[in-house]
Parts: C-alpha cells; structure tokens; sequence
C-alpha cells in the first residue's frame, strides 16, 4: 500500500469536489491538519473514517486504497466485510476501554483508601492494617504501569497469546 499515492488520489478527489482541506476536516469531524497529513501520504485515516471518505467521493474502498480509480460502483459485499472488520475492531477496543475504566477505579479506590489509613493511622498498627496499608500502596504504585502495558503493543501480544492459550478464534 502506497501511502502517498493515496494521499496524492484523495487530494485529486477533492479538489475534483471542488472543496477545501477545512471543508473536508469539518465534514469528517477531524482537525485540517489531519486531512493535510493523508493528502501529503505522512499518515493514513483509520479504516472507518476510509469507509466515510469513499462513501463522501463515491468511490469504491479498494480504489482509495489502491490510490487510483477502477470503477464507477461500490461493490457492496467489500464495504460489508469491510464493516463488519471495522465493528469487530471497535468492540474490541470498548472492550478494551472498559476493563481500563474498572483498573482506573480500583486505583483510584487504593489511593483514597491509602491516603486515609496514612490520616488515620492507629498509634499501634496491627498486622491487617499494615498488610492493608502495603497493599494500597502496591496497588497504587503497579496500576499506571498494568494501564500502560494493557494499552501497548506489548498488552496485544499478552492477550494474543491468551486467547491462543484458551483456544479462542480472532
């Protein structure tokens, strides 16, 4: 895939439009600079803002990807499979986003609890107040970095590999 023959194609599709880097980032809901970075091939619009973008210029998705036209009609059975590769991609990234919304909740649930039992250390601390203590202390330490790796490319492989591991199809 050559980036920046599709960046130069969608540059040709829009001023075939005859509209503007703003008109078209206003449409798209996305910064100029953006459309500006497709067009000049430096970076490329992910896989559902492609589908809007050749539903916007009437082309058909391979022919934005291959950079050049082909045909006058989307075939219908690509942009199906296409959508359906996009609707996978986004459950798993809610799914993704979720599990994160509960790690940053347990965090920030040791943080209070951490910061209180400082406040509120007894004058003799017994054994299940330290253990508490530490593992608040833990917990509020080790997060960012559970957060930072689940949201790496390091956290792909590791759940990759678990559902290899469980005999779970991608």
């Amino acid at each position: 895939m050559d980036q920046q023959k599709i960046g130069s194609f969608m540059k040709t599709l829009r001023k075939e439009k005859g509209i503007t880097q703003e008109q078209l980032a206003e449409t798209l809901n996305v910064a100029r600079r953006t459309v500006s970075r497709w067009e000049t091939g430096s970076n490329m619009p992910d896989l559902a803002v492609l589908i809007e973008i050749a539903d916007y210029y009437e082309v058909e998705l391979r022919e934005l990807l291959d950079g050049e036209r082909r045909s006058a009609n989307m075939n219908q059975e690509t942009k199906e499979t296409v959508l359906k590769v996009a609707d996978l991609a986004n459950d798993e990234k809610e799914k993704l986003n979720r599990y994160m919304k509960w790690v940053f909740l347990f965090g920030c649930a040791a943080g209070i609890a951490l910061v209180a039992m400082t406040f509120l250390e007894p004058e003799k601390p017994t054994p299940m107040f330290d253990f508490l203590h530490g593992l608040s202390l833990g917990i509020c330490i080790g997060m960012p970095f559970v957060g930072l790796l689940l949201t790496t490319k390091h956290g792909q492989m590791l759940r990759d590999a678990k559902k290899r591991l469980l005999g779970i199809s991608k």
